[in-house]
């Protein structure tokens, strides 16, 4: 099978990558069957940032070839994802946002009980010292008396 993915290049801290059609078998760098354009992440100019041969992508994708994660979120930003495909796609990004929502609720509940908590146990504190200090008092009023 034919896999749309991303070929990496660029130096250490400095990727820049091929997008390619590459029988899944083949390791990353391994031999491409055709070059469908490229990504440069760090480019600032808009027109820097990524090339895409349209044409021949949707070529490969009615062939069957699939995309992987990441060049079909890039596929998908830019409509070149046929409407099956990009229905899925979208299915699949609103599932990932739902449970990421729902851990950010899940995470700001247990901060909040842990806050709670804590202010609890402060509090639980606070009046226990008041509390020894007001019997230290009325023992030392005792005994002056």
């Amino acid at each position: 099978m034919v896999r749309i993915r991303m070929q990496r290049l660029g130096r250490r801290h400095r990727p820049f990558f091929r997008i390619n059609a590459i029988d899944q078998r083949t390791r990353r760098n391994g031999r491409v069957i055709e070059p469908l354009g490229w990504f440069d992440p760090l480019a600032t100019e808009e027109g820097k940032i990524m090339e895409l041969k349209g044409e021949r992508i949707q070529y490969w994708l009615e062939q069957g070839a699939q995309p992987s994660e990441t060049v079909e979120d890039l596929l998908a930003k830019n409509d070149l994802l046929p409407a099956k495909m990009k229905a899925a796609w979208e299915k699949r990004r609103a599932d990932d946002n739902a449970r990421v929502a729902t851990r950010l609720a899940e995470k700001a509940a247990l901060k909040k009980a842990e806050d709670d908590a804590a202010a609890a146990a402060s509090a639980a504190a606070e009046a226990q010292a008041k509390a020894a200090a007001e019997a230290k008092a009325a023992e030392e009023a005792a005994s002056e008396e």
